[in-house]
């Protein structure tokens, strides 16, 4: 199942996923001015930094947003973003978070578990009900695919609906995460987790070390480290025995060369050594 090679990866290699969030104002002017437009620019960034980072990074995950704001040049550089990363054996998250029921949900998963959008793993929305749900699982179960489901968010304003009380006295996400939990019961793999994951932030460092043992068999997708305020010692309360999670960072990895005097010319290298440094943060928090 996908979601042991995941498992593999994150004891193989740690815990960093890269965000492949590629705005075109984030590349070094050097390369935007080597090609003729922006998706052959915004490709040539993306293929560089996946060469620098494939062996100390568990997996990638590509925002396409960042791709749909280009139009058809930009979708046409997120499908060879993804190819790329599938032709070079990486694990690949796309981030899309759709969130629809019925044939609606049945077209998004159509759409991004097979043909020119194919990834791994995919993130959804629940909170329009479980049945934002249903439509993925026979893509999960016959087809080797894995989601990650929202549960508690790393932003401020996830506060005004995940942390609502219910009628039982329990907050919306625990709720939604029980349910994802047992939804995923038939999708567990042999490394104990379920193709069906969680994305939990570790900006609530005594909430997400309270649904790490609440969910024991939910991966989780973890946003929040770094810019936002999440230290490797909150990764740490997200994992159990120093699996279970893979942490999200984008721009400290993409700009990384914007902290090196003349970092340019070697952006890549600079986004390597960012992916080491943090791979090791964390992996000191854990010991």
């Amino acid at each position: 199942m996908i979601i042991d090679k995941l498992f593999q990866q994150v004891a193989n290699k740690g815990h960093v996923c890269v965000g492949l969030d590629t705005d075109f104002a984030y590349l070094p002017d050097t390369l935007k001015q080597q090609h003729a437009n922006i998706e052959d620019a915004i490709f040539a960034f993306n293929t560089e930094i996946i060469q620098a980072t494939l062996d100390v990074v568990a997996c990638y995950k590509v925002q396409i947003a960042y791709y749909e704001a280009l139009g058809v040049q930009g979708m046409r550089c997120y499908q060879r973003t993804l190819d790329y990363l599938r032709l070079h054996g990486a694990i690949v998250i796309a981030d899309i978070k759709r969130g629809d029921i019925a044939k609606t949900a049945e077209m998004y998963a159509r759409a991004h578990f097979t043909g020119d959008f194919e990834a791994d793993f995919i993130t959804v929305n629940p909170y329009m009900g479980l049945d934002t749900i249903s439509p993925y699982i026979p893509y999960i179960q016959n087809n080797n695919k894995g989601i990650f489901a929202l549960l508690r968010t790393s932003n401020a304003g996830s506060k005004d609906i995940e942390c609502l009380l219910t009628d039982k006295g329990q907050r919306v996400c625990d709720t939604v995460g029980r349910q994802i939990a047992q939804m995923g019961e038939s999708l567990i793999g042999s490394c104990g987790y379920s193709a069906l994951g969680g994305v939990v932030g570790c900006t609530f460092a005594d909430e997400a070390k309270e649904m790490r043992k609440n969910l024991p068999t939910t991966f989780f997708l973890i946003p929040g480290y770094g810019a936002q305020g999440g230290k490797a010692e909150d990764i740490a309360l997200c994992l159990h025995k120093g699996n279970g999670g893979v942490v999200n960072a984008s721009r400290s990895i993409l700009l990384a060369y914007k902290k090196i005097e003349n970092g340019e010319s070697n952006f890549a290298e600079c986004a390597r050594n960012e992916a080491i440094r943090m791979k090791n943060d964390i992996l000191n928090a854990i010991i």
